[in-house]
């Protein structure tokens, strides 16, 4: 009897820690990557040479993922891409921004859209603010672009919560309408500050400081 007891209260144990083990996944740019871990014809920026973040549990999100002892569930992270249809040289971006890869993230309990970035860097339009019946060209912009990608990740991922990490030292138009939006739609927004950079990027101690920021926002 006694030996039954505890088989009972093991496998009970098994089942509580099984249900408080959360998959996340990850939506994101280059800043997210990790060769390997994305789609194989993915563009990733580390590792690199260029910066001493080199190894995969260096990454922020396999750092937080294993302080919070939860499991990667997707990292759909392709670098240079940017939310809204909108790439560099102002070319269309839309066969592979956010809004395009929304479908490729598997079942997470927990979903990080690490983006904004690159619409930054390109100088993508901003737009106006519109949350409705969105066309591809609506899209093009950013503003219009971040709401329609809100609205379908929270209809294709209903039970799922959404979490946006707005990067630091990015252009105060990208920051205030990622914070407009973030609010309509009630996604939490971690600002990022004091993030080290090597080549543009999070080194090693900046990858350490974003997963931390995470840590203190309660996530």
């Amino acid at each position: 009897m006694k030996k039954t007891m505890m088989t009972l209260l093991l496998l009970a144990t098994m089942v509580a820690a099984s249900a408080q083990t959360k998959k996340v996944s990850v939506l994101g740019d280059s800043y997210s990557t990790f060769q390997g871990v994305i789609p194989a014809h993915y563009s990733s920026f580390y590792p690199n040479d260029r910066n001493d973040c080199k190894e995969l549990e260096q990454t922020w999100w396999a750092r937080y993922i294993k302080a919070k002892s939860y499991v990667l569930e997707k990292n759909d992270s392709w670098g240079g891409t940017t939310i809204c249809g909108t790439g560099y040289g102002r070319m269309d971006a839309s066969r592979n921004n956010f809004i395009a890869r929304v479908d490729s993230l598997g079942n997470p309990d927990i979903i990080f859209v690490f983006g904004g970035t690159n619409d930054a860097w390109a100088n993508a339009p901003i737009g106006e603010y519109q949350y409705a019946n969105w066309t591809k060209e609506d899209c093009r912009s950013f503003r219009p672009a971040l709401a329609c990608l809100f609205d379908m990740l929270q209809k294709r991922y209903p039970k799922a919560k959404i979490c946006s990490i707005l990067n630091s030292e990015l252009r105060e138009t990208v920051n205030e309408s990622m914070r407009e939006v973030c609010k309509h739609y009630n996604v939490q927004l971690i600002e990022l500050h004091d993030i080290e950079k090597q080549n543009g990027h999070p080194s090693i101690k900046g990858m350490e400081s974003i997963c931390q920021q995470l840590l203190e926002a309660g996530l």
